[in-house]
């Protein structure tokens, strides 16, 4: 089993969650999240200037089988990618253990 985090533009969010669904992935917890990348910028709108280096994001985080993890990668890049600087990162991590509440099901068994 894996653990995928993903940080994304929230442009992309909707896109990426369709990608991930045909990819089989079909549950996944999200956050709003916000950092500071290296790119310093700064914006001017009718004369104020803008600070534009808080970068704001969407951190997705799921579980899935070994067999579904180049898919899941896949469907990330292709719905995230927009080719410029801050398109996100992904983070992968394996799971040591897992046990489903309800049933005290474990392993594999419990992510279904």
């Amino acid at each position: 089993m894996k653990r995928v985090e993903a940080i994304i533009r929230k442009t992309k969010f909707t896109e990426m969650q369709e990608a991930l669904h045909e990819a089989g992935i079909d549950f996944m917890s999200y956050w709003e999240v916000r950092g500071v990348g290296k790119a310093v910028e700064e914006r001017s709108y009718r004369g104020i200037v803008y600070d534009t280096s808080i970068i704001e994001r969407i951190m997705v985080t799921f579980y899935c089988q070994d067999q579904f993890i180049e898919p899941a990668i896949k469907a990330i890049m292709a719905s995230a990618k927009t080719g410029e600087i801050g398109d996100g990162k992904i983070f992968i991590s394996d799971v040591e253990k897992a046990i489903k509440i309800r049933t005290s099901e474990e392993g594999v068994d419990a992510l279904n």
